[in-house]
């Protein structure tokens, strides 16, 4: 991926990119490769730095962590701060989802939602690497089952009424465990919709820092316009006058 990204801004010469990647980027193993890139990035006159971000701490009922990359034009990377953690904490995983699960009139909803009471593990599977449309990993299902879902596949419909046993999610519920909108049109059929919404970065966590990028990119304009704006006035000041401004 990042060579890739490398050649694609060497190419286009954006103000900025932002990438993601998994927790163990970080691993002390990574770390000439990460230098690496470092040095390739700053040869195109871009500042680099990177930060472990959770997905929680933005909003999503998700423990998500993911490094996030970022590269800035050096004459920007002075306006740039990373997003601090929202105040408020996410919803659990029962009362973010309650209205999903209840579609059917399940009648064990409430109970189910009472032990569902945390945010949920990281949303993994649906990648070719792990099969098909389930939540993941033995681990991954163990964590799911602590919170009364059955993650051994993704479902069609919410329970039905007398429904018996863990419910499993359907790709709606994923989504929004992602921190998509219920809005948000994903395409295909439910393994191909679910390898888009398990491998996606969660929607909040883009646009947290996508704001700051945003910033630092109006910020800077206005720093550039402001010398321009002077550069052109003291072409008519006299000299001494110009201190003044």
């Amino acid at each position: 991926m990042f060579p890739q990204a490398v050649r694609l801004v060497d190419e286009i010469r954006p103000q900025a990119v932002m990438l993601e990647n998994v927790r163990g980027f970080l691993d002390a193993i990574f770390e000439d490769y990460r230098n690496k890139i470092k040095k390739e990035f700053e040869k195109l006159n871009y500042w680099v730095d990177l930060r472990l971000l959770n997905a929680s701490d933005f909003g999503v009922s998700q423990l998500r962590p993911r490094v996030i990359f970022i590269a800035i034009q050096k004459e920007i990377a002075d306006f740039f701060s990373w997003p601090e953690p929202c105040s408020q904490k996410p919803l659990s995983v029962g009362n973010l989802l309650f209205d999903l699960i209840t579609e059917r009139s399940w009648k064990g909803a409430l109970q189910w939602c009472d032990g569902a009471n945390q945010v949920a593990p990281t949303l993994v599977g649906g990648s070719r690497k792990h099969g098909g449309p389930d939540l993941g990993p033995t681990r991954s299902k163990k964590a799911w089952a602590a919170l009364g879902v059955d993650g051994n596949g993704i479902a069609d419909l919410a329970p039905e009424k007398n429904f018996v046993g863990m419910p499993r999610l359907t790709t709606k519920m994923a989504a929004r465990v992602q921190g998509f909108p219920d809005s948000w049109q994903i395409s295909g059929k439910k393994t191909a919709a679910y390898r888009q919404i398990g491998n996606a970065f969660p929607p909040p966590v883009a646009k947290a820092v996508g704001e700051q990028l945003k910033v630092a990119f109006n910020n800077s304009a206005k720093k550039r316009l402001r010398k321009r704006v002077i550069g052109s006035i003291n072409h008519g000041i006299p000299k001494e006058d110009r201190a003044c401004l």
